[in-house]
């Protein structure tokens, strides 16, 4: 069984960081990509970041490139998503899913099948 929980949100003021962690089990990082998410009141679900199988590639939405940061650790089964200079707007519930890497990049909430609970972030002006 696939499971997926996304972790370590909280309250930062803006321009601090934050790091959040995705614990998965049920799959192997070898073949599955990670998605980060994020969805703010009111918005629809917006694609955060996306680490290719073993870490080799990531993508980033527009929005937080050069400040974002995804990662993962096969040994740990765990996919990390580093966020720093953090803004107000940045504030959401983030969660984390995943799909089958066949190579491309994922940054569309139908292109995964797995999904864990959120954790929420708030960014304070």
């Amino acid at each position: 069984e696939v499971q997926l929980q996304a972790f370590g949100g909280g309250l930062v003021q803006a321009g601090g960081s934050l790091r959040l962690s995705c614990a998965a089990s049920g799959f192997s990082f070898d073949d599955y990509a990670i998605g980060w998410f994020r969805q703010a009141p009111g918005k629809e679900r917006e694609g955060v970041s996306c680490i290719g199988s073993s870490g080799g590639r990531t993508y980033y939405a527009d929005s937080v490139k050069g400040r974002f940061t995804g990662s993962s650790d096969k040994a740990k089964n765990t996919a990390y998503l580093q966020m720093s200079n953090l803004k107000p707007e940045d504030t959401a519930i983030y969660y984390c899913a995943a799909t089958y890497d066949y190579g491309m990049g994922y940054l569309l909430p139908n292109d995964y099948y797995y999904w864990g609970q959120g954790t929420q972030v708030t960014v304070s002006s």
